[in-house]
Order: C-alpha cells, then structure tokens, then sequence
C-alpha cells in the first residue's frame, strides 16, 4: 500500500460511521481509529451555602480562576481537543452568536482535531447567553464553550 492509497483510505474512513479498522495487507498491519464528537452539557447548580475555605491555607489560583456560572445556565464543553471554529470555513457567518435560540441537535460549532472537523451539537433548546472561546482558539477536553439558558 503506497502513500496515496493509504491518504484516501483515510478520508474515507472519515465519511463512514466506523470509530476503528484494522487491516493486513502483504504482511503490514495497519489500525486507523478516529474519535467521535459527543458534546458534553451539563446543568450547573449553585450550591445552598457556599462552602468555607480554612482560613489557615491560602486558596489555590486555580480555585480563584473557576468561572462562575449563572444557575440556570446549561455549559456545553468540548468533548475533545483540538481547534474551536465558529463557523464552517472562514468566508462564511457563524453557526451561532450570542442572543441566538437554538434547536436541541443544532450545530454550535466546528473542533477540528488531527484534520477531522467535529461538529457540536447543542443537547437543548435555548438562548445563547455567551462564547467562551475565541474563534480559531484551542480547546482542551472538557473545556467550556458556550452558555445556554434552557428554553422549554
């Protein structure tokens, strides 16, 4: 199997909804894998009290650094990492912007990861409260994205 066949075989196992292929060819083994985008939403809760912190240790910077949410805020979160776009090619509008009510299933954004464009969905309907990311910005896994308030 040479370059060309082994680039092609590749973009076709990007089109199929397979996650794994394994293959010997002429006494070569060759395993592709690919990962698969599930958006990951969560309902974000205010506790009752907030929890005291001793007063005899410092509190860590990356306690100080956790965004707070508003309470009836839905986070999406990046189910992978790799490269946040807004919009599916640069000349064309974003997916979605603040103030925007979306569909349950509709396209949020783009994370492209190892030359696989990733679409997430949204898991609600609701309002766009806000964009975490910037466009082109990396992501890491579990990393917030949008703010979305839950609409019935």
């Amino acid at each position: 199997m040479d370059k060309k066949e082994l680039l092609e075989l590749i973009k076709e196992m990007a089109d199929l909804p397979i996650g794994e292929l394994e293959l010997e060819i002429d006494g070569v083994k060759l395993r592709l894998k690919k990962a698969v985008a599930q958006p990951v939403a969560e309902k974000v809760e205010t506790p009752a009290q907030p929890v005291p912190t001793p007063s005899l240790q410092p509190v860590s910077p990356t306690q100080e650094d956790t965004p707070q949410f508003p309470p009836d805020a839905v986070v999406i979160r990046s189910p992978i990492v790799g490269t946040f776009y807004r919009a599916p090619s640069p000349d064309s509008p974003p997916y979605v912007d603040i103030g925007d009510v979306v569909e349950k299933g509709q396209t949020l954004c783009i994370i492209e990861a190892m030359k696989i464009m990733n679409e997430i969905e949204s898991e609600v309907r609701g309002e766009i409260l806000d964009i975490l990311v910037e466009n082109a910005e990396p992501v890491e896994y579990g990393q917030p994205l949008f703010l979305v308030r839950p609409l019935s």
